[in-house]
């Protein structure tokens, strides 16, 4: 059995698509108040991984427990108490074009709370103030900067005040400035409010400063998981060739430069 500090419990999850194998066993363990973070390549399956936990797809077959309890794809109690625990923060932000900042915000307690208007513009106001949106509340989302369309995204997903936030490749598209951003406005409020993080991404260098946990998903399994100290120090081959990737472009190009022959799997 888990230990009861941990919020969510994976074990032998699998997913594949028209036969091609996506997840082939992925087993994770995420302790509560945690900032936990998934690497791998594109391509990994991470995006497939977290759509699974969350509920988005279904997958084929493995065990997932949430705060103790076992959370089958078809036990809908246990789907419906997860769901008002959790939010999922969507790689391109899934704003509404045609509903304000408050409007985009409060639809979350609209669908899932019996809170009156007077309650929900409330908490939507104060999500908007704790990420200091609240002077746009009445702007659309393209009258907003990618940055603060981003802190929009987060006050939406954390008005329900959940216990557990999913972040599907939050940088994803962003130049390095405005990454940075983002892990460290994410990193700030998980300690601000005490929610658990979930993020999948690419981003190596900015998940090890940001994380307190990380894992390496590789072929549809989890190669490494430890502290972001241990994944850098980590001589595990799958470690090292995910991490070490640019130093390794570097001393490709400094051969090709030599007139060296280089081989298309050595690059």
């Amino acid at each position: 059995m888990p230990a009861p500090d941990l919020l969510l419990h994976v074990k032998d999850l699998r997913k594949s698509f028209g036969g091609r194998v996506v997840l082939a066993g992925v087993g994770l363990d995420v302790p509560r108040g945690c900032a936990f973070t998934v690497l791998g390549p594109s391509g990994a399956g991470k995006s497939v991984f977290l759509k699974c936990l969350a509920g988005v797809l279904r997958p084929d077959a493995g065990e997932i427990g949430f705060d103790g309890r076992p959370l089958g794809f078809d036990d809908r109690a246990a789907r419906a108490e997860f769901r008002s625990r959790c939010s999922f923060l969507f790689q391109n932000n899934a704003l509404f074009d045609s509903l304000t900042a408050l409007e985009n915000v409060a639809l979350p307690l609209e669908q899932t709370t019996d809170l009156d208007d007077r309650e929900i513009r409330a908490r939507g106001l104060e999500a908007l103030r704790q990420l200091e949106m609240d002077e746009h509340c009445d702007h659309y989302p393209g009258q907003l900067s990618g940055g603060m369309q981003k802190r929009l995204a987060l006050a939406r997903a954390i008005v329900t005040r959940p216990e557990l936030v999913f972040f599907d490749e939050p940088t994803a598209g962003l130049d390095p400035l405005r990454r940075n951003a983002v892990f460290a406005m994410i990193a700030k409020y998980q300690r601000q409010f005490g929610f658990t993080a979930l993020t999948v991404t690419h981003d190596v260098v900015e998940a090890l400063v940001a994380s307190d946990r990380v894992a390496l998903l590789d072929h549809g399994m989890i190669g490494f998981e430890g502290t972001p100290a241990e994944f850098s120090t980590s001589d595990n081959p799958v470690v090292r060739g995910f991490r070490d990737s640019a130093e390794a472009l570097g001393r490709s190009l400094a051969a090709i430069r030599r007139g060296e022959n280089i081989h298309p799997d050595d690059a």
